[in-house]
């Protein structure tokens, strides 16, 4: 029978009939506006909390295109051009696409533009260059033949990104391109609160603005050929203009150069450890942004509205998880759900009233279309999100887009129907509480708390080559029985290591803010952590941990000693590594399944592996079923007291070490699957020393998941597959119960 509640559901205009259909169906208790459309009156007529999306800084041309200087502005970094004399000119917008970006000639360019050599790194005196404005090209003057010239300039953005990506998906075609503004300009900003004063009274059936976002748009800058060219979730490249920057620069008593912005080219990722002009600039933007977030929201509340955040968009400035984001009076705030990790980037903010998660597949034609079934990535979606739901559970669900679209599908109208059911269910055992947390565990990183959930993330829950064998960490850890937490270098500097931390895992590749680059050249950071593993505490590594960007010590892993593990970097080639025979049985591996042959291969070697050239070895571990991502290469034990439980080709893959009282547990990468989340977990209860604790609420099948409520005397098991599955769980007192699960499947039993 359909439950009622907890349920958003899209609708637009002329669907009226249908809209109640669904609502009815899908047990909706609350409609909003798709994008670009209204609701019509037999909608709001229905009796459902209304939302309505809100643009503060889109969908008004009719007054930014008599103030196009009050535009966002972003710095751009040219392309670099090879002098072959002493001249050489620099064109500014040969990669970038006309229709979204326009270089900025009204404020004046040797002031607020750079040329720099990138051969040397040192700055063109602006006397040697000069702006042809009717070309946009810069003539660079006393050139050094062959170094390379880039121009780092301002440029307006003129096409808002987010509806150029939804005008170019949905083939738009003649519509108005809908171009942005920027608050920190006055005269707009007068104008973004009397548009909003008065919209307020002119949607008296608005129960919740749901805010989409604020201000600043994420970094999103398409090239020439209209593909995307810089995308960063978390870049706040877009978010300058003279009169900030010089605001900037009385505030802080310095001045922001264009390549604090352009970087060399990586534009401040979320991956290069943070600088203190990067640090500032974040900071300083905040502030201005929360000061008229909070303004917005007052102003909801006294027209008797929510106020809610969609967390994407013009979210920049508005980080949840930075000290003060509970203070702005937000109601709400609502995001994408794509995996498990970003349902606990919404689900664990603080200081708002509820979350929301807003499900795919996005009701666009690049799902919708004939010939395709979107059940299959609805359901895929509510399986990654479901785990992670009940260890830390969203308050409402629902979906965005175009409910004609979906409509037309009965299969998936049919499935949301059995999800939504399913997520009413979930809080109604629940009460909305959490499943239990066995251990503590904390990431470790240059972002801390700050960027809680959103470490290894380049957009929003899209993997790739280079991210996947670390983002698998967070994405397994979102549905585990652990207790997660996000600390900084400075955190452990400061305050030392939470006495209730159990785990730390500090994992990602060399010099960037997930690994900590220069961080650990501090003595004193090596000194805390290392007291802290040897008196009982456990240290994980992924990847590149503890790795500085330069050789020291005789150490790349500088916590190489607790690890039991280092990365040979062409410099101690002289000094032979041996390898320790590979343990074929661990704790660590004992769910994993069994690769036979190469368990016979191992035996065959007399359980050792021969030694081949100058201390290179290669280990043949009976472990299957565990993906290792990128490979690590080079990797070695520091010596032969290691345990060594996979390693390949010359380079290990799982070791642990014993240190002090504590463990240490090198891991070369970990992408999500089923196999590697239960191999990590049973890393974290295998360095903790929890061992003993680990079968109680355990999964024969780690396709399975046990959920624990002990508050509410329940438990819950998952099918994380689209296939029937089997498995026994265990229980606190060491009885067992079998399961068999169809296809997404999930069982309910009381203690």
């Amino acid at each position: 029978m359909t439950s009622t509640g907890r349920f958003t559901l899209p609708s637009e205009e002329n669907f009226a009939e249908k809209t109640k259909e669904l609502a009815e169906l899908w047990g909706a208790d609350a409609i909003r506006n798709s994008d670009g459309t209204h609701l019509d009156e037999a909608v709001l007529a229905l009796g459902k909390k209304i939302y309505s999306a809100y643009f503060p800084t889109r969908a008004h041309n009719e007054w930014i295109t008599l103030h196009m200087d009050e535009t966002p502005q972003v710095y751009l970094l040219t392309d670099r051009v090879l002098a072959e004399s002493d001249a050489v000119d620099v064109p500014l917008m040969e990669r970038f696409y006309e229709e979204q970006l326009k270089p900025n000639r009204d404020a004046d360019p040797h002031r607020y533009w750079e040329v720099v050599d990138r051969t040397t790194g040192a700055v063109v005196d602006p006397s040697d260059w000069s702006l042809d404005a009717d070309s946009d090209v810069v003539h660079v003057g006393g050139a050094t033949p062959m170094h390379e010239y880039t121009v780092s300039f301002l440029a307006y953005i003129i096409w808002d990104p987010v509806e150029m990506y939804n005008h170019l998906t949905n083939d738009w075609g003649d519509k108005e391109h809908e171009i942005p503004f920027d608050i920190y300009h006055e005269k707009t900003r007068e104008f973004v609160f009397d548009t909003f004063e008065q919209w307020l009274k002119d949607n008296p059936a608005t129960d919740v603005v749901r805010f989409t976002t604020f201000f600043y748009q994420f970094t999103l800058i398409f090239d020439q050929k209209h593909r995307e060219k810089i995308v960063d979730w978390f870049g706040c490249s877009c978010t300058v203009s003279p009169k900030a920057l010089d605001d900037f620069e009385a505030r802080y008593g310095y001045r922001l150069r264009p390549e604090d912005f352009v970087d060399g080219g990586c534009y401040n990722s979320a991956w290069r450890v943070p600088r203190k002009a990067q640090r500032d600039w974040i900071d300083f933007l905040s502030g201005f942004v929360r000061e008229n977030v909070k303004k917005l929201a007052d102003m909801s509340h006294a027209a008797g509205k929510e106020a809610m955040m969609f967390l994407g968009d013009q979210w920049i400035g508005t980080e949840p998880y930075k000290d003060g984001f509970g203070d702005l009076g937000l109601d709400a705030v609502v995001g994408s759900i794509g995996d498990g990790t970003t349902t606990r980037m919404i689900a664990d903010i603080p200081g708002v009233r509820y979350t929301e998660g807003r499900f795919l597949p996005y009701f666009f034609p690049d799902t919708f279309y004939e010939g395709n079934d979107p059940s299959i990535e609805g359901l895929d979606n509510w399986r990654k999100a479901r785990r992670a739901i009940l260890r830390s559970p969203i308050s409402r669900m629902g979906y965005g887009g175009y409910l004609s679209l979906a409509a037309k599908f009965p299969k998936f109208v049919d499935t949301v129907t059995r999800i939504a059911d399913e997520f009413r269910d979930m809080h109604e055992r629940t009460g909305g509480a959490a499943a239990e947390g066995e251990l503590n565990v904390a990431i470790l990183n240059s972002w801390g708390r700050m960027r809680s959930w959103m470490a290894f993330t380049v957009a929003h829950a899209l993997p790739n080559k280079q991210t996947y064998s670390y983002y698998g960490i967070l994405e397994s850890l979102s549905g585990m029985r652990v207790n997660v937490r996000f600390i900084s270098f400075d955190d452990v500097l400061e305050h030392g290591v939470d006495p209730d931390i159990d785990v730390i895992i500090n994992g990602g590749p060399v010099d960037t803010a997930f690994t900590g680059g220069d961080a650990w050249r501090d003595p004193k950071l090596l000194e805390t952590l290392r007291a802290w593993v040897r008196a009982g505490g456990a240290f994980v590594g992924v990847g590149e941990p503890s790795s500085v960007p330069r050789f020291q010590g005789g150490r790349f892993f500088q916590l190489a000693d607790v690890l039991g593990v280092d990365e040979e970097r062409f410099q101690t080639l002289s000094v032979d590594k041996y390898f320790p025979p590979v343990t074929p049985d661990h704790f660590i591996t004992a769910d994993v399944p069994v690769d036979q042959a190469a368990r016979e291969a191992w035996e065959r070697a007399g359980y050792r592996i021969p030694l081949s050239g100058c201390g290179g070895g290669q280990g043949i571990a009976p472990v299957g079923g565990i993906d290792f991502g990128e490979a690590v290469p080079n990797t070695y034990p520091v010596n032969e007291d290691v345990t060594l439980i996979r390693a390949d080709g010359g380079q290990v893959q799982l070791a642990v070490n014993e240190y002090g009282k504590g463990r240490g547990v090198y891991v070369s990468g970990l992408p999500y699957s089923a196999a590697n989340a239960r191999l990590l977990e049973r890393i974290l209860f295998y360095a903790s020393h929890n061992e003993d604790r680990y079968a109680a609420w355990s999964s024969s099948n780690p396709e399975c998941e046990v959920a624990h409520f002990p508050e509410r005397g329940v438990y819950c098991v998952i099918n994380n597959t689209d296939r029937l599955q089997s498995t026994t769980v265990t229980l606190a007192g060491g009885a067992t119960e079998d399961f068999d699960l169809p296809g997404s499947g999930i069982a309910w039993r009381e203690v």
